[in-house]
């Protein structure tokens, strides 16, 4: 959709579009927005609030958008990408798939190799918590190189985590290249700022680590912001963005999530934690590598021995 900017414009009050049609849209569009009642803090500043005027062009993209081939998809290799698109040149996201299992004794090399990583991991932060930790050694220890041979990961971290969450990334093998920060804010879209964390100062965001292990291809940089400012939600809940961040950079590759619950699973994503329910799989030969490797389909403890290393 093309736009175009009306009025030069930026607050309402000096707003000198002659179109007062378009001024009283904007007045509606705030007062749903805000309710019949708003707040008094909100409502003082309404048209002070900085806005643009846009025109939406309908002319038919068919007739003016030249003709344009479509990318090919990434060859298939060792960072778990997609061999090769459907005839249209779009690719096909797999259904979610996810596995229950506990983490700590997860055989991870039957699952593949993947180009992205996420894991939002039960840090122990030395604070009661709803769900259980685990211990620094124990993340050190995770299977987590198993994974990849050249991708990203996408590591949540929190309070002392964080210094252990770098040491991890170096001990795994990767290169911290960046970070995302998730600024949380309460219904009223404000920032939180009597957080339950935080030993000195009440915490009112959380920090996403991104290494980076070999040299990753067909990688999609700049197009998102190292920023997301969203709404909290259930504990340990993030932020649904994260997920259009991570396949906006590396679209219609295979990705995974370790420590996920049911409202994380995706398509195009695996995801495995003990909470999740039961297993479910989609792809013919990952079906065939998990029974080989679990017979009885329970990964909830350790694995008996490897038979093909008998």
């Amino acid at each position: 959709i093309k736009i175009g900017i009306l009025c030069n414009s930026r607050l309402y009050l000096t707003c000198l579009c002659p179109d007062s049609k378009l001024k009283d849209r904007k007045k509606n569009v705030l007062k749903m927005l805000l309710g019949t009642h708003p707040p008094l803090s909100l409502s003082v500043s309404i048209f002070k609030q900085i806005y643009v005027h846009y025109e939406v062009d309908n002319t038919d993209p068919n007739i003016t958008a030249p003709k344009t081939t479509p990318e090919p998809a990434a060859k298939p290799g060792n960072n778990g990408t997609p061999a090769a698109p459907k005839a249209d040149g779009v690719l096909t996201l797999t259904p979610p798939q996810w596995i229950q299992c506990d983490l700590r004794y997860l055989d991870m090399t039957f699952l593949g190799k993947f180009a992205v990583i996420m894991a939002d991991p039960p840090w122990d932060i030395h604070m009661e918590l709803p769900y259980g930790t685990m211990s620094d050694d124990e993340m050190r220890c995770l299977g987590v190189p198993q994974l990849q041979d050249s991708g990203l990961i996408f590591l949540w971290v929190t309070g002392r985590a964080m210094e252990l969450g770098r040491e991890c990334l170096k001990l795994w093998g990767y290169e911290r290249v960046d970070e995302l920060i998730w600024v949380k804010t309460n219904q009223l879209q404000r920032i939180i700022r009597t957080g339950r964390t935080g030993h000195w100062l009440n915490h009112g965001k959380e920090h996403c680590l991104v290494g980076m292990k070999g040299n990753p291809e067909n990688l999609n940089r700049g197009l998102d912001c190292d920023v997301i400012v969203a709404e909290v939600r259930a504990t340990s809940h993030k932020p649904d963005e994260i997920y259009g961040i991570i396949e906006r950079l590396s679209p219609g590759t295979r990705k995974i999530e370790l420590f996920g619950r049911p409202h994380n699973v995706q398509p195009n994503w695996i995801t495995l934690g003990n909470q999740v329910d039961g297993v479910r799989l989609v792809d013919p030969d990952l079906i065939a590598a998990f029974k080989k490797r679990y017979p009885d389909g329970n990964c909830m403890a350790p694995p008996p021995p490897d038979p093909g290393l008998a």
